[in-house]
């Protein structure tokens, strides 16, 4: 599959990225509409994996086959790991799995639209192996707080 122009070897073949920034609102049930490149990016099965952002006000995203590949770590920790176990225990409470209709719709569960500090509109962002979902003045205070230097150092990080 090539979406995007851009393709990557993953697990289970090849995938495409998640990129680009859009904004959708919730309609009047709560559910969010996923763009189709995306729901083409996230492919079989129809589900997508709905986690809170750990030290942002903000909602992780994740297909399956990319989730798999982070419960790798989890699988492989000792049962004697108390601080791995409570970290996954706790994770996997607030998180969800949510699968999407034939319009492309999920309906995240209240917990986690509160989480983020979402309402009514939706600011989804690509990251590349996911997405995620802000309020979108939160997006805008955030994305406005890295500057050019603040962009160059994070890409030097990440060895881009």
């Amino acid at each position: 599959m090539e979406s995007n122009g851009i393709t990557t070897s993953g697990g289970s073949g090849t995938v495409g990225v998640f990129v680009n920034t859009y904004t959708h609102s919730l309609d009047a049930k709560k559910r969010l509409t996923v763009p189709s490149d995306w729901r083409e990016l996230a492919g079989t099965p129809n589900k997508l994996f709905v986690l809170p952002g750990i030290k942002d006000q903000c909602l992780c995203v994740y297909p399956a086959h990319e989730m798999t590949r982070r419960l790798e770590r989890i699988r492989n920790l000792s049962i004697a790991d108390a601080k791995g176990r409570q970290f996954a225990r706790v994770l996997a409470s607030r998180s969800d799995l949510v699968p999407w209709d034939s319009q492309g719709r999920i309906r995240i569960k209240d917990e986690l639209l509160e989480h983020a500090g979402i309402q009514s509109q939706v600011t989804m962002v690509g990251t590349f192996d996911g997405f995620e979902l802000w309020n979108p003045e939160l997006w805008t205070k955030e994305n406005a707080s890295v500057d050019n230097d603040g962009l160059s150092e994070a890409i030097q990080y990440v060895g881009f």
